[in-house]
């Protein structure tokens, strides 16, 4: 591959972005000293970099080739599989995106798209994640740790067995989830949405429940040392599902119907049973 072709793709792409050399530098962290040397055709990014600069400026790897005939900038972000832990990332494209795993643990992520990706097996921990649109993702057996987890697009998403511990999960939309074997150790979950999700040995242990609302069929859940503000169960059916706590303060039920050993749960914890009859 030539090295002044590079540079000059890399120019074009960075300004068909309106990127100047010093804001591509600072989401790539590095100089703008190296991004002028590339542009120059004085030196190449390695591998990895080339990555990098594919996701940022919306381009397809191939774009850098030497036989790449397009000059039109690809809309959506290619199909990578490199590190973006530690990273700022903020308004990027990652739909469709494979095989992350333990690769964007420590990262800053606002309104960036993960629309329709596998995520299965990642590791998200101490990430703020904020405003992202993750709907048809496959994020299965995930370990989501210490992270800040606020107004993010979660409809349709598989969780099965992901496991949540000690971050802070608000604002957001789990409509259509799949949430089967998912826990969530020492969370607060607040104030996020629950319509239609699948709530199959679902677990909740030492966590803050607050201002959410959920109906359809629960099996196999446990809500354990939880305290409780504002939790609706609605139109529900629960069976075998365990409530330990000294007192259910804070939950309430309209038209659900409990099996006897969910009943019994809720009454030995003096949970207001209004709204329960028996199956």
């Amino acid at each position: 591959m030539e090295t002044k072709m590079i540079g000059n793709k890399i120019a074009t792409a960075r300004k068909d972005k309106n990127l100047s050399q010093a804001q591509l530098a600072e989401r790539l962290f590095i100089s703008p000293q190296a991004v002028g040397k590339w542009e120059r055709g004085e030196s190449l990014p390695d591998l990895t970099m080339l990555n990098r600069l594919a996701i940022l400026l919306a381009v397809d790897l191939n774009y850098f080739s030497d036989d790449f005939q397009s000059a039109q900038v690809e809309k959506t972000a290619p199909k990578v599989n490199f590190d973006l832990s530690r990273g700022n990332w903020v308004d990027a494209d990652f739909s469709e995106l494979k095989n992350l795993h333990e690769k964007f643990s420590s990262s800053n992520l606002q309104r960036c798209r993960f629309i329709d990706s596998d995520l299965s097996g990642l590791l998200l921990r101490s990430n703020h994640v904020e405003s992202c649109d993750f709907r048809g993702s496959e994020i299965r057996k995930s370990r989501i740790q210490n992270s800040h987890i606020v107004n993010n697009l979660f409809q349709d998403c598989g969780f099965q067995e992901t496991d949540f511990s000690s971050s802070h999960i608000q604002g957001c939309n789990f409509t259509g989830a799949d949430l089967t074997g998912a826990s969530f150790k020492s969370c607060s979950f607040r104030k996020n949405i629950l319509a239609a999700a699948v709530l199959n040995a679902t677990n909740f242990i030492g966590s803050d429940i607050e201002g959410i609302t959920i109906s359809g069929t629960l099996t196999n859940c446990a809500f354990e040392n939880c305290s409780f503000s504002k939790l609706v169960f609605e139109n529900g059916i629960l069976t075998n599902t365990f409530f330990k706590n000294k007192r259910l303060k804070g939950i309430s039920f309209i038209n659900c119907q409990v099996d006897r050993l969910t009943y019994e749960f809720l009454k030995n914890g003096k949970a207001d049973l209004t709204g329960v009859v028996m199956l």
